[in-house]
């Protein structure tokens, strides 16, 4: 499997490390392998729930591992640039054309500023990547820094975050189920920074026949 391959690539590796240190330095939250491989996993799991087949679950899987490779770059149109590097390494590793392009279209369009959900790929990998919220994303260490930064502290608020796909009255859903510290943030919070990823992740559910719905401490919200 070609995923497995390139998770141990040292030119993948050292292109996600060189775009994490960056962001670190920027103030930006944790984009290490750690989040890439963990958006990889989820997009696999909603892939598989849903039915698709192993080898769109395979291609959805290199695009999480690959989408946020375009850091390195800068994270202004970083999707963009990220299809182009993912496009490189690819072909290097032998890739048939029309692969490449269904991933590079996914990592193009992962980004809620500049892209959408166009294929089932894009939309799987949309979904996983902004439900990664968790407290080991934040790279602050001080605390009086984490508070004082909303992205930081609605991160390190977040103690549990599971993406659930089930099936409701015969239609699927993808929930994305919260468990958040009030004595860190409020709610609204995470409303504030993460509204419009939530608006994409509802388009991304649709493009996939499936509903969206956000869970925090046991309360549906959306």
């Amino acid at each position: 499997m070609l995923y497995e391959t390139l998770k141990k690539d040292a030119q993948v590796c050292a292109y996600i490390k060189a775009g994490n240190d960056a962001l670190a330095v920027l103030g930006y939250t944790e984009h290490s392998l750690t989040h890439v491989c963990k958006t990889a996993e989820t997009a696999a799991l909603i892939m598989t729930e849903l039915g698709f087949s192993e080898k769109e679950v395979e291609q959805v899987k290199i695009a999480g591992l690959m989408h946020d490779i375009g850091n390195m770059v800068n994270r202004s149109y970083h999707a963009h640039s990220g299809a182009e590097i993912a496009r490189t390494v690819l072909e290097k590793h032998g890739m048939p054309f029309e692969d490449i392009g269904i991933i590079c279209i996914a990592i193009g369009n992962h980004d809620e500023g500049t892209g959408k959900p166009i294929s089932t790929v894009s939309a799987a990998l949309i979904l996983a990547d902004k439900s990664d919220v968790r407290r080991s994303r934040v790279q602050e260490c001080d605390m009086d820094k984490i508070m004082a930064d909303i992205h930081d502290r609605v991160n390190y608020a977040v103690t549990r975050s599971e993406v659930i796909v089930s099936r409701e009255g015969g239609r699927a859903c993808v929930r994305l189920c919260l468990d958040i510290d009030t004595s860190f943030c409020a709610v609204m919070d995470y409303f504030e920074i993460f509204l419009t990823r939530m608006v994409i992740c509802r388009h991304a559910a649709a493009f996939l026949n499936a509903d969206f719905s956000l869970v925090i401490n046991g309360m549906k919200m959306i």
